[in-house]
């Protein structure tokens, strides 16, 4: 037996596919970006239909999260690429990013534009995401010159927890927040475009976003950058 659409169905006006020079204007507009987990088919479809969230983030989280390990770089490309490709298959208007794991953008750029590769056709991600500042400028500069989108990620980086003692704000001191700020700017310049801006200051967060012509997407760093997640 078949039913007939309620009319607010019928007018609903289904959004276009989210792009970088739609969440340019956004910013420009004062739009906040909105910015979801999901690790399956079942909440990459749930997001998608919310006409009002603007990115999907398959986040290396899923590590934790979904498959009981103790930490994010424990996560492989192999496992990062199911879980993309299955959250994509639910996917309709977010732009769909994925975390590069721990150790593919490391090695060399040859290796992570390799492996970037391989999340953009087999894991059907519409961009990558990577943690690092300035060591990784030559990745982001590259992975960008092919045509790879690089969203960035500064501030706590949840990869390096043991190398910075725990899961602690960054950007406390003057030459942390100058480190930070720093990174930022250089990894603009690079071509990422979008840096996520994780567990610093809200004051921090605030400037940051301020002197970027890219989107921000806040993590724990306060009500200023462009977007949450």
């Amino acid at each position: 037996m078949s039913v007939r659409p309620r009319k607010d169905q019928e007018t609903l006006e289904v959004r276009k596919k989210v792009t970088i020079q739609s969440l340019q204007a956004q910013r420009r507009n004062k739009i906040p970006i909105t910015m979801l987990t999901a690790y399956d088919y079942p909440t990459g479809l749930a997001c998608s239909s919310n006409q009002n969230l603007d990115i999907i983030l398959v986040g290396d989280s899923l590590a934790q999260v979904c498959l009981g390990h103790n930490s994010t770089t424990e996560l492989t490309l192999t496992e990062m690429i199911h879980h993309a490709r299955a959250v994509s298959r639910g996917t309709t208007h977010p732009l769909l990013v994925a975390d590069m794991p721990f150790g593919t953008y490391s090695v060399s750029p040859s290796s992570a534009t390799a492996n970037a590769i391989r999340l953009i056709q087999e894991g059907r991600a519409d961009a990558v995401k990577l943690e690092g500042g300035s060591e990784i400028l030559n990745v982001v500069r590259q992975l960008s010159s092919i045509g790879i989108p690089v969203m960035a990620h500064v501030g706590l980086m949840p990869q390096r927890h043991i190398s910075m003692s725990g899961y602690k704000v960054q950007g406390r001191s003057v030459e942390s927040a100058r480190r930070v700020l720093n990174d930022a700017l250089a990894l603009e310049a690079a071509g990422a475009f979008s840096i996520v801006v994780e567990a610093v200051p809200k004051e921090l967060g605030t400037y940051i976003t301020q002197r970027l012509s890219i989107p921000t997407i806040g993590i724990g760093a306060g009500p200023g950058t462009n977007g949450q997640v």
